[in-house]
């Protein structure tokens, strides 16, 4: 148990290995049962990709689980490999991805660009962890397209869940009370204030969306837009050999060429998102290493990307993923975070917190009466994830504009994004630059509409 010799300041133990730092439950890190418990139930999250598959690739069930499982195994990679995250999705993008996809008939047509997509992104982002030229590459995309693609994602995001024949036509009632009550134990200032009063309201702030998604399984039977969840007892049942032989590589081989060439632009968009979460990652780390500072931890950019660059390509051929393998869960990363930050008697070392809580989803996926619980609302918890995450890439969206100018084109390109995809909108956003910006294409103009633009301003001055 090397965990109970770590020195106060130091970093909690590791093998080194290259770029990666290796880390196993037991002798490594402490294991931190609250987070372990926690996962068993937050795998509902994880779960509600399997909507998402089952309609846009036209899966089964058992075959979808069967992706969502090799997902979860993959998360595993981040802590044992030294990255101080919660892994999860790449959800501002998957609006944008189902968008492109749609375009190719239902079949293998739909796949192979699914396929092609993933395994581009995948080793784009290898080579950018390799290289470590990830962050000068998205330096040169102008603030005014950065700030339309992500604002295109949070409306493709909001759409998808309210457009006709959307998830909330099937469940109105059950979206509009889960989706109220989520944005107010996320988002309120009010209850903010009233958990720092009130010792059940903090620990209910605490568990993020995990109360919303328990309150979602008695309220849609209630109005008659689920059923009452048949609980089941055993070891839930994925299908891997259909998912090989009809969705994979190995069943309907390669895509052509045309197909990884006509994936580019939306790999450069869902690239533009995944990096924002990059950088939100390093934010909360920093947040958490000043609450603690009787643990170092190391959080490397370029690591990030050889891990959920691996985990792409991986899964590119082994099950792809409309959810893609994104580097940060910013939900639960926030909760382990504040979880963290009350002192090493509550959470001993943080990849303590992060591993538990990623070995307890796996199991939960595992355990057919966890899975049987919550398959009535996925579709649910799939809307509930959508509209919170259109809600933050809006924000952020609006925030990467140097003016108000870079808002106009911003808000064309999120648009044009939405209806024709992230080709037209890629194209939209050159053009508009050019015409607006012309020799200032790559910097656009700074006008000082926004506070953060004044501050380094100043700063500068």
């Amino acid at each position: 148990m090397l965990w109970k010799k770590r020195a106060f300041g130091e970093e909690s133990p590791y093998i080194p290995a290259g770029p990666f730092k290796i880390r196993m439950p037991f002798i490594h890190y402490k294991f931190e049962w609250p987070d372990y418990v926690q996962g068993l139930l937050m795998c509902a999250v994880d779960l509600s990709a399997i909507p998402l598959m089952t309609e846009v690739l036209g899966m089964p069930f058992e075959v979808a689980l069967a992706i969502v499982m090799a997902n979860g195994v993959f998360y595993l990679l981040h802590h044992l490999l030294g990255d101080p995250v919660v892994p999860g999705w790449i959800t501002p993008a998957i609006p944008l991805l189902v968008l492109y996809v749609q375009e190719f008939a239902e079949g293998p047509d739909r796949i192979h660009a699914l396929i092609a997509f993933q395994m581009t992104l995948g080793i784009l982002s290898l080579l950018l962890g390799a290289t470590g030229l990830a962050t000068k590459v998205v330096r040169l995309i102008p603030p005014a397209m950065k700030s339309g693609i992500i604002l295109g994602a949070g409306f493709a995001a909001i759409i998808s869940v309210f457009q006709v024949g959307g998830k909330f036509d099937t469940f109105p009632w059950t979206i509009t009370i889960a989706v109220g009550i989520g944005f107010y134990l996320l988002f309120s200032k009010q209850f903010a204030k009233l958990q720092n009063k009130n010792g059940i309201l903090r620990i209910i702030g605490k568990l993020g969306v995990l109360p919303v998604i328990l309150l979602a399984v008695i309220v849609a039977p209630i109005f008659g837009e689920a059923h009452w969840p048949a609980i089941e007892w055993g070891f839930s049942k994925p299908d891997f050999i259909t998912l090989w032989n009809e969705y994979t590589v190995f069943g309907i081989g390669l895509p052509p060429l045309k197909t990884f060439l006509m994936a580019i632009p939306t790999v450069i968009a869902a690239y533009i998102v995944l990096f924002g979460e990059i950088l939100q990652a390093k934010a909360l780390i920093d947040e958490a290493q000043v609450a603690r500072p009787d643990e170092k931890i190391d959080y490397n950019a370029n690591r990030a990307h050889w891990i959920f660059g691996i985990r792409n390509t991986a899964m590119s051929i082994l099950g792809p993923d409309v959810s893609m393998c994104g580097p940060m869960w910013a939900a639960m990363q926030v909760v382990t975070v504040e979880r963290f930050k009350k002192g090493r008697k509550a959470m001993d070392s943080f990849f303590g917190g992060i591993g538990s809580f990623r070995w307890g989803t796996n199991t939960g996926l595992l355990l057919l009466p966890i899975v049987s619980l919550v398959q009535p609302i996925l579709g649910v918890a799939l809307a509930l994830t959508m509209l919170i995450q259109g809600f933050v890439s809006v924000k952020v969206g609006v925030l990467e504009a140097r003016s108000q100018r870079d808002l106009g084109v911003a808000g064309v390109i999120g648009a044009v994004l939405c209806i024709k995809g992230a080709t037209w909108g890629f194209a939209v956003g050159i053009l508009l630059c050019l015409l607006i910006y012309g020799k200032d294409f790559f910097k656009g103009e700074v006008d000082n509409t926004f506070v953060k633009d004044s501050e380094e301003n100043k700063e500068i001055a």
